[in-house]
C-alpha cells in the first residue's frame, strides 16, 4: 500500500469517531506531527535551505553538509554537490547567520583529484569538519569513493580555499567519520564506521587513534548497532563531528532500518566521558528526528534525514543541525543543548560487560 493510500485508509476510518484526527495529511500523504509529544529538534520553517536550484553552476543534488563557524562569525557549510555525470565534490557556502543569504563558491570548492589521489577515482562525499586549535587549521574528513569502495580520507584547510591532502586514513570499505577536537593522552582520536563483508555481520562505529593523524591503531567497537526490529539495527554511523558539553561529548548518529519499502534513515543520541571518548555514558533507546517532510520523505533517495554538520552557539545554547534530506537537499533543524542532555538523563546507561 503507497503512503498515500494507507493515509487515505487511516483517515476514512477516523470518519467513525470525532474525537480521533487523522495521523496523516490528506493532501501530501505525509504523516503528521504528533502534538501530544513535543520534537526535541525544530524543523526550520525555510526549509529546504538549499537546493541545487539555489547553484551558480549545473548540478543534480546538493546535500550531507559538514558545518563550521568561522571567526568571522560566519557559519561555512561544505557541501556535497553530485554533479550530471553522478560524481560528487564539495563546495563552501557562507552566510552570517547560518540560515539565510548564503554566499556561494562561484565552482567547485574541493574537487576529486584521482591522478594524484587514486581512491578518489569516483568523487568524494558528505563532509565532517573539526577546528583543531593546537594545530591552528581545521580538519576535514570525507568519504573518497575509491575503485575498490569508499574510504575515509583527510585535508586540512586554514580557509576553505587552499586545501592539504593527507590521503587516506582508513581502507575500504569505511565512511562516516569526524577527528576529535582535541588530543587524548597525546593521541588524536576519529570516530568511523567500517563495514563487513560477512554474512550477518553488523556495521558499527568505530574509535581508533592516532599520534599523528597518519598512523592509526587502538581501534574499537564504540557504539554497537542493534539486532532485530530496533531503529538502529543491522548499521549506524556517525552524523556530524563530536560536540563537546559540560556532562560529555554529544554524539549525533543516525541509524538504517530495512523494511519491505526500503530504508529508513533516522538520528539519533549518544553521550561519551570527556575525557575517555571510549566510554559510553548514555545512549538514547528512541530516535529523535525522522523522515516527515515532503522533502524528507521523496527524493533520489526517500526517507532520508542525514546530518553531516553542526554549529554551537555557546551564549544562547542553541545547537543548529544541517541535514541531507531524501538525498537531494539540504535542511536545517535545531534544539537548545540543555534540552539533549536533559532528555540524555533519561535514557539508560549501557550495562558493563562482566
Amino acid at each position: 500500500m503507497t503512503a498515500r493510500a494507507e493515509c487515505a485508509s487511516v483517515a476514512g476510518r477516523t470518519h467513525q469517531s470525532d474525537s480521533v484526527e487523522p495521523i496523516c495529511d490528506q493532501a501530501t500523504g505525509v504523516a503528521k506531527q504528533n502534538r501530544h509529544v513535543p520534537d526535541l529538534f525544530q524543523r526550520h520553517p525555510g526549509n529546504p535551505l538549499l537546493s541545487a536550484a539555489d547553484w551558480p553552476y549545473a548540478a543534480h543534488t546538493v546535500f550531507n553538509p559538514g558545518a563550521t563557524q568561522l571567526s568571522s562569525g560566519e557559519t561555512l557549510l561544505l557541501l556535497r554537490v553530485e554533479d550530471r555525470r553522478g560524481i560528487s565534490h564539495l563546495t563552501a557556502a557562507r552566510s552570517n547567520d547560518g540560515i539565510t543569504d548564503w554566499r556561494i563558491d562561484a565552482q567547485p570548492t574541493f574537487s576529486a583529484e584521482p591522478e594524484q589521489y587514486p581512491e578518489e577515482l569516483w568523487g568524494v562525499e558528505d563532509a565532517r569538519i573539526v577546528r583543531l586549535e593546537m594545530l591552528d587549521c581545521f580538519a576535514v574528513t570525507y568519504t573518497a569513493y575509491s575503485r575498490a569502495g569508499p574510504l575515509v580520507a583527510l585535508a586540512t584547510t586554514e580557509d576553505f580555499r587552499a586545501f592539504e591532502r593527507h590521503g587516506s586514513i582508513m581502507s575500504p570499505e569505511d565512511k562516516d567519520a569526524a577527528l576529535f577536537p582535541r588530543q587524548f593522552g597525546g593521541r588524536w582520536a576519529l570516530i568511523h564506521r567500517p563495514v563487513p563483508h560477512l554474512s550477518g555481520a553488523k556495521a558499527n562505529m568505530w574509535l581508533s587513534f592516532s599520534p599523528d593523524l597518519r598512523n592509526w591503531g587502538d581501534h574499537s567497537v564504540l557504539l554497537e548497532a542493534r539486532d532485530g526490529a530496533w531503529w538502529d539495527a543491522g548499521k549506524i554511523g556517525l552524523s556530524p563531528q563530536p560536540i563537546e558539553t559540560d556532562e560529555g561529548w554529544l554524539v549525533i548518529y543516525h541509524g538504517v532500518r530495512n523494511t519491505p519499502a526500503g530504508a529508513i534513515y533516522r538520528v539519533g543520541l549518544a553521550l561519551l566521558d570527556l575525557d575517555d571518548p571510549r566510554r559510553v555514558l548514555r545512549r538514547g533507546d528512541e530516535w529523535v528526528v525522522g523522515p516527515r517532510e515532503p522533502y524528507e520523505v521523496t527524493g533520489d533517495i526517500p526517507n532520508v534525514v542525514f546530518p553531516c554538520g553542526a554549529v554551537l552557539d555557546g551564549a544562547s545554547g542553541e545547537l543548529r543541525l544541517y541535514y541531507g534530506a531524501a538525498d537531494t537537499c539540504v535542511g536545517l533543524m535545531t534544539a537548545q543543548i540543555g534540552d539533549i542532555l536533559d532528555w540524555l538523563r533519561t535514557q539508560p546507561a549501557p550495562v558493563a560487560a562482566p
